[in-house]
């Protein structure tokens, strides 16, 4: 019994001790009754100070408040300033705030906020506190938290969304996303969340507009109810992605939403990972602090933001109030609203908190970081993290600071990520969307006896393509056909896609494979796989075609006013040498050389042999009679000195011909189609090609785009089909620029076509998907291994083989001449021929008649006689004398 009467006496004493040393500061705290959270965090904070401090002690008075009644709180704020209070928390909303911080600036007591406060610069400017303010929001700043919210838009690259909002502060925390959104990007849909709990109707507009990525900005409690019905209208598929900008999502459970494929991306101040969560949250959970019954067992995760914020202004006030306490004591009175009275403390408190950052405060903590304000009380120093919720796991995927406000800092995504992404690339059935275009996809022939179905009734290189990618990725596809039938362009008018660009961005597609070019445009919208084939522009034209030659087309080479002057001068000729002949002595000859007087002399130059003599010439050819006389041979070497002229300008120009007849292409580049106007030029509407000229910055190009505008007819073709046969039948005053690819196929095919010139430029075939695909990295992986298997060379092979002969062979047998180029010489010759024998026809027959005259035979016995005669081969020598005749015509008979 005296052991415990000695026992209390020392408790007593010592208690008299701690007692005595120990200041009492007076605080008070003003809160709603609808969020209890913040509450029992202040309270776990001030027995906290309490418990550990031996010459502080907090005694607070803990006020509630209605949401509507203004005059009932500022009541309350009064009575808490009578007390001698040394500083407010609170109130955790902007409900009935404007009078609580009018009341404590008036009477210069400190205020800490929680809450998200936009009005907090225009009350500093109205009543001119801006100098001297006593409020300190440690609410991150609206401005830069709106900042935040449009950089992470940004880096998503998010084009084309929702935005869905509870309360009109809303669209003040979203003030960026709308300045940083151009006239030129596609439309916003903003929308604002009803009355009542049901909200189905609104979000059953939103997935009628096609939109897949959306905003929502709603207090943390409604989250998780909307969300759920989001899911009721399937408004959360696969490719659905949200952005919510509660700062306290991290802390949702979203395991009611079971089996949800959409990403969730959002922000929060606090990470849990820090120790000094981890410490606090432990703490909570063994202090169990009480407030009507409820206490805190609550895991670091789920720890909401205005619980750490207001830890962290109690944590800062007890820290400045301790060191300012160190060098001058810090007197705190009470005051009364009815007097004009400000406080002796409130100033110093307020200089001090503005001239330094705070890192570290007498408890654990700041839980949200460094704290910093600037002249308005606004909280300017803060990171915040982006947290990203998938369909296995959540993840921190970057962070924010405000000292960078325009940038994000991404980790590095873990492996685990990336084998849940494999794992459900494997198991995955995609949606595949194409469009016809020979080699790379077409319908197969119905074969006798067999019903084609599902991706059977197609064949082509894309199939064969996706068969390869999807065998290694062990998954399966479904392949269907684009509606419009377009690979996709972006409609600056309707600020829309069309083609397949539009079946990703609408995600009725996983896939779009076919010749799709990877565009910057394109990129800006979806994502690409590696090329699996690679390109360039190049021009498609055809070859020259040679018209069939005429019959006597070896007569082109001289004019016909040419072939009728040298008719006229070889008879004029002729007769002139005949003429002259009979004139000049020199060419009557003795007829019997061996009399040397004799009685006459004999010319030999009459009309056949002139015109015999000019056509040897003429024909370079010789003749066993020349002339003798002086003026004959004058004539005769004129003669041949103009046939040497006329027979060498036929060869030359002949050569020439034929060399014409054999030129390639008109153009060999480009810059020969830009610099001529005869051949004209276009390409396929709504392609990548089209985009290509149409935003080139090269003067060539751009002179080219220019020209084909202007062009009349239009020079564009609705497919690359359309402009091939355009080229074919344009008789070369046509030329189609298109992907080098699809150009080989149809030159070897069409052989009257031809490659023109080099590459324009150089890019790729890619398969597109949407952006950020959890697919991409394996789908790609797949093309790159069939590319070093060869697979994809062996695919090219087996579509683009045509039946065409290589150029060099085609060249080779261009250089030939054919029948066609010759015929006529041969038409000649046999007329000739045919002509010559009718001639000796009819001079054999003169011969008959002339014989049957002379020997007094009959028609008939002549010409049997001479037929016989004519067609026995062995008789060399014909006796003319009549009485051989008559005895070879008796030995006959005999």
């Amino acid at each position: 019994m005296d052991s415990t009467i000695a026992f209390v006496a020392f408790l007593t004493i010592k208690l008299f001790v701690v007692c005595s040393s120990t200041s009492v500061i007076n605080i008070g705290a003003i809160f709603h009754n609808d969020n209890p959270e913040v509450e029992i965090a202040f309270r776990f904070a001030v027995k906290r100070v309490n418990m550990y401090s031996s010459e502080y002690q907090i005694e607070p008075y803990i006020r509630y408040i209605s949401n509507f009644d203004n005059f009932a709180t500022g009541q309350i704020v009064c009575e808490l300033a009578d007390k001698g209070i040394a500083a407010i928390f609170g109130p955790d909303s902007s409900n009935t705030n404007e009078i609580i911080q009018s009341i404590a600036t008036n009477l210069e007591i400190p205020q800490f906020q929680v809450f998200w406060n936009p009005k907090l610069v225009q009350f500093s400017t109205e009543y001119g506190y801006d100098k001297r303010n006593l409020i300190f929001n440690l609410f991150p700043e609206p401005y830069m938290l709106a900042k935040a919210f449009a950089t992470l838009l940004r880096e998503m690259k998010w084009k084309k969304y929702a935005i869905v909002y509870e309360n009109d502060e809303g669209l003040i925390r979203l003030q960026e996303i709308f300045k940083a959104h151009g006239p030129q990007d596609q439309p916003v849909i903003v929308k604002k969340l009803g009355f009542g709990t049901d909200h189905r109707p609104l979000l059953k507009e939103i997935k009628a507009s096609s939109v897949f990525q959306i905003i929502l900005d709603c207090d943390r409690d409604h989250i998780l109810d909307i969300l759920e019905q989001a899911k009721e209208v399937k408004l959360m598929e696969e490719y659905h992605s949200y952005i919510l900008t509660s700062l306290d999502a991290h802390s949702i459970d979203l395991g009611r939403l079971k089996a949800v494929k959409s990403n969730i991306t959002s922000m929060r101040l606090i990470d849990p990972n820090t120790t000094e969560i981890r410490m606090v949250a432990r703490d909570w959970e063994l202090g169990q602090p009480s407030h009507k019954n409820q206490h805190i067992n609550i895991a670091p995760e789920s720890i909401r933001t205005k619980a750490a914020l207001i830890y962290d202004a109690l944590n800062l006030f007890i820290t400045v109030f301790t060191k300012l306490d160190m060098t001058q004591t810090m007197v705190v009175k009470s005051l009364s609203c009815g007097e004009n009275e400000i406080s002796d403390h409130g100033l110093r408190i307020s200089a001090f908190i503005g001239i330094q950052t705070f890192l570290k405060g007498l408890m654990i903590g700041p839980l949200t970081g460094p704290i910093e304000f600037d002249n308005y009380g606004r909280r300017t120093s803060f990171n915040l993290q982006i947290v990203e919720r998938t369909p296995q796991n959540l993840r921190v995927i970057g962070t924010w600071n405000s000292k960078t406000p325009n940038d994000l800092s991404f980790t590095k995504i873990s492996v685990p990520v990336i084998q849940i992404s494999k794992q459900t690339s494997h198991i995955k059935m995609y949606r595949v969307k194409s469009r016809l275009q020979e080699p790379y996809l077409m319908m197969r022939k119905p074969t006798t006896g067999i019903i084609l179905t599902g991706n059977n009734v197609y064949e082509g290189y894309i199939k064969d393509l996706l068969d390869g990618v999807t065998e290694i990725l062990n998954a399966t596809y479904e392949l269907s056909l684009v509606e419009d039938g377009y690979h996709g362009n972006y409609d600056p008018k309707k600020r829309e896609w069309n083609g397949l660009i539009r079946e990703i961005l609408d995600r009725k597609a996983d896939l779009a494979v076919c010749d799709l070019t990877i565009t910057y445009e394109r990129k800006k919208v979806v994502d690409f796989s590696m090329p699996f084939m690679t390109l360039g522009i190049s021009i498609l034209h055809s070859k020259a075609r040679r018209e069939p030659p005429a019959l006597l087309s070896f007569m082109n080479p001289l004019s016909l006013d040419v072939w009728l002057y040298m008719g006229t001068a070889y008879l004029g000729i002729s007769i002139i040498i005949f003429l002259v002949a009979r004139l000049a002595p020199g060419d009557w000859e003795n007829p019997h050389p061996c009399n040397q007087e004799p009685e006459q002399l004999q010319n030999v130059w009459g009309l056949k042999n002139c015109f015999w003599l000019t056509m040897g010439a003429i024909m370079n050819q010789g003749c066993d009679i020349l002339p003798k006389g002086i003026s004959t041979r004058m004539v005769t070497g004129l003669w041949w000195f103009f046939s040497l002229i006329i027979t060498a300008s036929y060869t030359a120009n002949m050569a020439a011909f034929l060399t014409m007849e054999r030129m390639g292409p008109t153009i060999e580049s480009a810059e020969d189609l830009a610099t001529q106007s005869k051949i004209r030029y276009g390409v396929m509407e709504k392609g990548a090609t089209e985009t290509f000229f149409k935003d080139s910055n090269v003067s060539l190009y751009m002179r080219m785009w220019a020209q084909m505008q202007q062009d009349v007819p239009s020079p564009f073709e609705r497919s690359n089909a359309e402009g091939v046969k355009r080229v074919r039948a344009s008789k070369g005053l046509y030329a189609f620029l298109m992907e080098s690819t699809t150009l080989e196929f149809e030159r070897n095919r069409h052989c009257d076509l031809k490659e023109v010139g080099r590459w324009l430029d150089i890019k790729g075939y890619g398969i597109a998907m949407p952006v950020n695909s959890i697919y991409r990295t394996e789908v790609s992986g797949a093309v790159l291994k069939m590319q070093e298997l060869g697979k994809l060379h062996e695919l090219k092979e087996k579509w683009w083989k045509g039946k065409c002969e290589k150029e060099s062979l085609e060249t080779e047998s261009a250089a030939r001449l054919g029948l066609s180029n010759v015929g006529g010489v041969f038409v000649v010759l046999v007329g000739g021929m045919i002509t010559a024998l009718s001639v000796a026809l009819l001079e054999f027959l003169w011969n008959v008649k002339k014989t049957a005259v002379q020997h007094h035979l009959t028609l008939r016995e002549a010409f049997i006689m001479e037929f016989n005669f004519a067609v026995n081969f062995k008789i060399r020598e014909k006796v003319i004398n009549k009485s051989t005749i008559a005895e070879a015509e008796s030995n006959k008979q005999l």
